[in-house]
């Protein structure tokens, strides 16, 4: 059995957001991998198994950084699900006058700091003998290659931003922690509330369940081995370009 399969693995796996996608991807790991402990952590949690975590509070990261590390059970996977386009006060911008700094100091805040932070919490809690996945969602429109429309200057900006964040990790992680693999994954675009403003653009083939990309976004992600670190894929295994 190759050493990357969780099938073989023992330990706690943790999924990092209460969105559709989030949720979904906690329903699908705990049922193909009951030898894992499966628990989300999300800014709101709706039941006491759940964790709180707020990946923009310093002291919410800190509390999940002593927690496991009293954790009885070795971290083998986290998968951070979380991601902002748009909100209340803002959209994804159609030109340059759109722009404003609010708007862009918040989604670098969730879609690059957010995910380099967690790294960054769970990181004593590791151990360089022990295989270990950290996958985060991109998306395509954070490649700088694949960009042929323009807009949407801070969500583009900032996908591209935790991009080279988690190349530079899977780097940093392939010396210290060789065991383990650092993932960057587009899920396609999924009938979540990130999406839904603008779905009436997506063709119904094109537009996935939070189901459906969660078993996509697991059967890419456990493909992966520490010799594949440092990838940005997308929801079929392909590679896509920076």
């Amino acid at each position: 059995m190759p050493e990357n399969s969780l099938e073989s693995w023992q330990g706690r796996a943790l999924v990092v957001g209460g969105g559709g996608i989030g949720r979904a991807l906690h329903a699908e790991l705990s049922q193909r991998h009951p030898s894992l402990v499966v628990t989300l952590a999300t800014r709101h949690p709706l039941s006491i198994k759940e964790w709180p975590l707020d990946l923009e509070s310093p002291e919410s990261l800190a509390t999940l950084t002593e927690r496991l590390r009293a954790d009885s059970h070795p971290l083998r996977l986290v998968f951070n699900a979380t991601g902002r386009l748009h909100g209340p006060s803002f959209q994804p911008e159609k030109r340059l006058q759109h722009v404003e700094q609010a708007a862009l100091i918040d989604a670098f805040a969730i879609n690059a700091a957010g995910p380099l932070l967690l790294a960054k919490s769970i990181e004593p809690a590791l151990s360089r003998h022990s295989p270990f996945h950290f996958a985060s969602l991109s998306a395509r429109v954070g490649s700088i290659g694949d960009n042929r429309s323009g807009g949407w200057y801070a969500y583009r900006s900032a996908k591209a931003a935790q991009n080279m964040m988690l190349r530079c990790l899977s780097l940093e992680w392939a010396r210290r922690l060789p065991l383990a693999t650092v993932t960057l994954l587009h899920p396609g675009t999924t009938d979540t509330a990130l999406s839904k403003p603008f779905q009436s653009f997506v063709p119904k083939d094109k537009l996935f369940s939070p189901e459906r990309a969660a078993g996509h976004l697991l059967d890419v992600l456990l493909q992966q081995s520490p010799s594949d670190t440092g990838k940005f894929l997308a929801w079929d295994g392909q590679d896509i370009p920076w």
